[in-house]
């Protein structure tokens, strides 16, 4: 690899950022799913770059440790002239300074004003530089040589990639070696000497990635982004909103849940890899650490599955959008719908009412006799709701809501609709789910479909304004298409001697399954509790009850 190379002396770009390079994305492959096994990146050292990136640090106090990992940034095979490093200091009791042996292109910024917090810090940082690539790197963090040279190989193939670094966790003795030893250790190539690897701790999401192929079969494949080092295309993080200031904890799996939901391929690149200068919190006080961040990421990642253990609950971003075309329906039609749904066993969901509201006005009229009686009172019916919203034309697509359900006005969803359709479309891991409802007589007349929100960003991005049959296409083509029958989703109407089918049969059994086991377990629980403070009592007693 060419590192050696001098900037364009012409290139406008402020002095002490990397200019930026080239990027052609006009024909990168259109990945199925998390699959990046099409992607062929370039042997280390053996290609030259041409992306500028920008490795942004959070740094907090601890000047010893954020010494050394500059210093292992110091000594990066990336060419130097397109790297830059950003050192947000998030308001430390010091102010930190930045040490003689440091990268070449590197500033030291104050966190913003009105926030703290890393994912503060990492905003204020990404402001302020100017790469095509954002790296962030925790300030803890010893990297080895082509630590950033094998993440951004990745990023000069895909524009829609997360790059995801290596690290193992190690004991730190700040007296144990110095900056200017680290300088050289990495620069020579030895970094991976600096520490004991057997004494080391693996990160838990090396099991995440071994169990599915390297994230290849992953299909949350964004849980395993637990920041400390990775990488990303400055327009896919400023597309997901950058992070969530107000995630002191938990940032990262928020952020890279948003994203996902931009339709994003995560990439565990273990060519090289870093250490962790001491165990992370989540190690050392992982009950406390997970009880504060569960509420904040349950509200913002409708996934998350100890938020899916709370179904009874409506949560800030709503798991499924729905849209509903009201036009021309009566208020019985839309009311039979909506009510279903919004009874239904899955009530974190947001309602769409599409249609003419406008053309309502406030005037005189015959209140029993006026062209828009049903829209007046659908409207009415519905506005003290907040889950449901009024619309004028399709409404913009929220990336928060993992899935987004259009379904005919007029047919009556079962109780488990909403988790039933979603819990198919996860088995399939499908992009697309098309259900025609009873008495259709042809394809997109009558389907219920189910879309899932990071498969049509993913598709938007590769084919910018496709629309209609062209973006499902598309869609089927990244992330799937399955079809499957209506029936199972809604009521069969007014004839209930109607037999259901035996697939319907078989989810009516599953759930009364579930449901005895539940009630096992919580049997089993109370008997151990009683067992534990009047010995013998409880055993007799869930004895009789069993009787």
């Amino acid at each position: 690899m060419d590192t050696g190379r001098q900037p364009d002396a012409d290139a406008p770009h402020e002095e002490g950022t990397p200019p930026r390079g080239e990027g052609d994305y006009t024909d990168q492959p259109r990945l199925w799913r998390n699959d990046y096994s099409p992607l062929r990146p370039p042997v280390l050292g053996e290609w030259t770059p041409t992306l500028s990136v920008s490795v942004v640090i959070p740094a907090y106090g601890e000047p010893e440790k954020l010494a050394l990992v500059l210093a292992s940034l110091a000594g990066q095979s990336y060419p130097v002239h397109l790297m830059e490093v950003v050192v947000v200091d998030d308001g430390s009791p010091e102010p930190l300074v930045l040490p003689e042996v440091r990268p070449e292109n590197t500033r030291l910024v104050r966190s913003a004003s009105g926030g703290w917090g890393s994912a503060h810090a990492v905003n204020t940082g990404v402001a302020a530089s100017s790469g095509q690539v954002v790296l962030r790197l925790d300030a803890d963090m010893v990297v080895y040589r082509e630590h950033v040279e094998s993440q951004m190989r990745w990023h000069h193939l895909i524009d829609y990639g997360v790059a995801m670094g290596h690290k193992l966790f190690v004991d730190f003795d700040p007296a144990a070696m110095t900056p200017e030893h680290v300088l050289r250790e990495v620069g020579e190539g030895r970094a991976g000497t600096l520490f004991d690897r057997e004494a080391a701790d693996p990160h838990w999401v090396e099991r995440i990635i071994d169990a599915s192929d390297g994230l290849r079969t992953a299909a949350q494949a964004y849980r395993v982004f637990t920041g400390a080092t990775g990488s990303l295309h400055r327009r896919l993080f400023d597309a997901a909103g950058g992070m969530d200031a107000d995630m002191v904890l938990g940032g990262d799996t928020e952020v890279a849940y948003r994203v996902a939901q931009q339709g994003a391929v995560f990439i565990p690149d273990l060519d090289s890899s870093s250490w962790h200068l001491g165990r992370s919190q989540m190690q050392t006080r992982r009950d406390a650490g997970m009880r504060y961040r569960s509420p904040y990421v349950a509200n913002r990642v409708p996934d998350f599955r100890l938020r899916r253990k709370r179904p009874d609950r409506v949560w800030e971003a709503p798991y499924v959008d729905v849209v509903l075309d009201v036009g021309g329906r009566t208020l019985e039609e839309v009311d039979t719908t909506v009510s279903a749904l919004l009874g239904g066993t899955t009530p974190d969901i947001r309602v769409w009412l599409v249609g003419p509201w406008g053309e309502l006005d406030e005037g005189r009229r015959s209140p029993l006799d006026e062209e828009r009686l049903d829209l007046r009172l659908i409207r009415e019916t519905f506005r003290g709701d907040p889950r449901v919203r009024l619309a004028e034309g399709e409404p913009d697509t929220d990336a928060r809501a993992t899935f987004v359900l259009r379904m005919p006005v007029g047919s009556t969803p079962v109780p488990t609709a909403l988790a039933d359709l979603v819990q198919t479309a996860d088995r399939q891991q499908a992009g697309l789910l098309c259900a025609p409802m009873p008495g259709a007589t042809k394809a997109g007349d009558g389907v219920l479909r189910l879309e899932r929100t990071s498969a049509y960003a993913r598709a938007r991005h590769l084919a910018p304004g496709a629309t209609g049959k062209e973006l499902d296409l598309l869609v089927e083509e990244v992330h799937g298409t399955h079809w499957t029958p209506g029936e199972e989703f809604v009521t069969a109407g007014d004839d209930t001697t109607e037999p259901a089918s035996p697939a319907k049969l078989r989810k009516e059994l599953d759930r009364a399954l579930a449901e005895v086991e539940r009630l096992r377990a919580r049997a089993r629980r109370a008997e151990r509790k009683l067992r534990w403070f009047t010995p013998g009592l409880g055993r007799r007693i869930l004895r009789r009850i069993a009787r």
